[in-house]
């Protein structure tokens, strides 16, 4: 399971012209689902997603999560981020959950986060999405479970 973690100001989705999820500070995480992955390695990767210390404290080090900091998390589903780029000039998809499993894994995986944090926004999974973000920082990192 991969989790592409981007501190933003804002970030909004808007499929088929319209605005799905719309979140001021926090983190926007794409999510990627491999094959072998399960439930319980997907609540380890949200709750590590709320733990981790990307946001700036009164000394102006990396050291709140995002609850502390006062912010929200979106959440996307982004199969791309499992694709195997090690060679070739055309990414294979290979180590990435069947499309089937994934959106169940997606769906629970929501369903986990909202329990946690309900204002967890999110994106639609399969869909055209069209996503606009102001990175703060820049600060992008990835995680792997």
């Amino acid at each position: 399971m991969l989790a592409l973690l981007q501190r933003v100001n804002y970030a909004r989705i808007v499929v088929e012209g319209e605005c799905i999820a719309d979140m001021q500070k926090g983190i926007l995480a794409f999510i990627a689902f491999e094959r072998g992955d399960t439930p319980d390695k997907a609540k380890k990767m949200f709750d590590k997603i709320l733990k981790y210390r990307i946001f700036s404290d009164d000394a102006g080090k990396m050291n709140l999560n995002v609850n502390e900091a006062g912010g929200n998390v979106m959440l996307v589903s982004q199969f791309t981020l499992a694709a195997n780029t090690c060679s070739g000039n055309r990414p294979s998809f290979d180590p990435a959950m069947p499309p089937a499993e994934a959106k169940i894994m997606y769906d629970d995986f929501i369903t986990y986060a909202r329990s946690v944090k309900p204002d967890v926004e999110s994106g639609e999974f399969a869909a055209d999405m069209k996503i606009s973000l102001e990175n703060d920082g820049p600060v992008t990192f990835t995680l792997k479970m």
